[in-house]
This record gives structure tokens, C-alpha cells and sequence, in this order.
């Protein structure tokens, strides 16, 4: 609870995924992917409730081991957004204040983060908060498509060659969700059925925490910087 304003966390851990089979619990350093969410979690200060949802067994068994209550979903379908999957938990509970979805994912989010970004809710008028990373060599000044064989960039006025084209250079500095922290007011969710709107805030993570298991390879930084992390 945050200034007498409850707060339920759900974590969305379908065992469908496509890219890597069994992502949600697949090891990462000796231990299920999800439990490093799991611990996090249980250290906030905040969170009166935690939820899982899923519809696989083996995940299940991970949650009954770290004694994290789950709720049973439908068989996800790929075509079921995020926002569905929240509303469908929010359906089994009895009414928070405020929920945020945090994402297992990525494992190198913190507690300090998960805090944050429900305390950045509460001190906010807004109705959502989501975590974001700063991009360097993919700022949107740099990015290039192709035409006819050449190669073009969106901004017309890019030139390498000139002062100000650095990366450190360019300006604004351009941010991208890194899918890990979704915090929103039960209304929000509940009315525009997004976890997104106009009013959005943004959480800022250092880019080492902000990795996103997607992909072998990012299974390998993942195990990589925390392993770094216990020396």
C-alpha cells in the first residue's frame, strides 16, 4: 500500500512462447527465469498482492514452490493482447487501487525499480507509468531504410560527416519501453482496456537492466551480467 492506495502486481507467464519454448521458466544461472522476478517482487514495499496468471503446469509448479499464488488462465492465444490478459486476472479479484505488470522476462529489474515506478504513479497525476531505456545507436536520426538499393535515411538532414551527428549529439534523447514495468490506476485498465494512453509517464532503467529475453543471445548477456553482478 502506497498513501492508503492499494497495489496488486501480476506477472502475465504463458508457457505458449514461440521464440524461445518455455521462456518464462527456462534457466537462466541455475534458476527459472521467473523466480528472479519472484524475489524482487516479495522485497517491495508496496505490493499488497501478487498474482501470477498462466495456463502451464510447469509454471505453476514454479510458483507453487516459491509460494506465489496463481491464477488460472485460458489457453492464450497469440492473438490475445496484454491488456485482455490483465483484464481477464482483474476479473478473478476484488478491486486495487493501483496494478502494475511486471514483466519476468527481465530478470535484472530491481526492487528499487519496481518501487519506483509504483511511487512515480502515486506522486504523478497521470494514469500510467511504463519503464523505458535510452537508445543510442538507434536513435531515430540514425536509422536508415533502403530504396531502389539506396540507402536513405529518415531524417533528409543526416550527415555523418558534419558537427552534431555524433550519438552523444543528438537530441531530443529517444527512448524505447523495454517491457518490463506496466504501472496503471485500476480505472485506467478497466475503462480504456490499455495499458498505454496519452498521459503515459516514463520510468527511466540503466540499459543493463533493461534486457529483454527474447532471443538465445539475450539469454547469454543475460547470464553473462549476473554472473558479473556476484563476483
Amino acid at each position: 500500500m502506497i498513501k492508503n492506495k492499494s497495489v496488486l502486481a501480476i506477472t502475465l507467464a504463458r508457457g505458449g512462447s514461440k521464440g524461445i519454448p518455455k521462456k518464462n521458466i527456462i534457466p537462466l544461472n541455475g534458476k527459472p527465469l521467473l523466480e528472479y522476478t519472484i524475489k524482487e517482487v516479495k522485497k517491495s514495499k508496496f505490493i499488497d498482492k501478487y498474482v501470477v496468471g498462466t495456463d502451464d503446469e510447469d509454471i505453476k509448479l514454479v510458483c507453487d514452490k516459491n509460494d506465489v499464488n496463481v491464477i488460472n488462465r485460458k489457453p492464450v492465444k497469440d492473438t490475445q493482447t496484454t491488456a485482455e490478459g490483465l483484464l481477464e486476472i482483474l476479473n478473478q479479484l476484488p478491486k486495487y487501487d493501483y496494478v502494475i505488470e511486471i514483466m519476468c522476462t527481465n530478470p535484472l529489474k530491481t526492487v528499487e525499480d519496481i518501487d519506483s515506478v509504483i511511487e512515480k504513479l502515486s506522486n504523478s497525476n497521470g494514469n500510467s507509468v511504463t519503464s523505458v531505456t535510452r537508445i543510442w545507436d538507434n536513435h531515430p536520426n540514425r536509422v536508415k531504410f533502403i530504396s531502389n538499393g539506396i540507402l536513405k535515411g529518415f531524417n533528409p538532414e543526416e550527415d555523418p560527416d558534419k558537427p552534431g551527428w555524433r550519438r552523444q549529439d543528438l537530441t531530443p534523447a529517444a527512448y524505447v519501453r523495454n517491457g518490463s514495468l506496466y504501472a496503471m490506476t485500476y480505472n485506467q485498465i478497466v475503462k480504456n482496456k490499455k495499458r498505454l494512453t496519452a498521459q503515459t509517464q516514463a520510468y527511466i532503467m540503466e540499459e543493463n537492466k533493461s534486457i529483454n529475453i527474447d532471443e538465445p543471445l539475450d539469454l547469454l548477456i543475460a547470464e553473462h551480467l549476473i554472473k558479473n553482478e556476484n563476483k
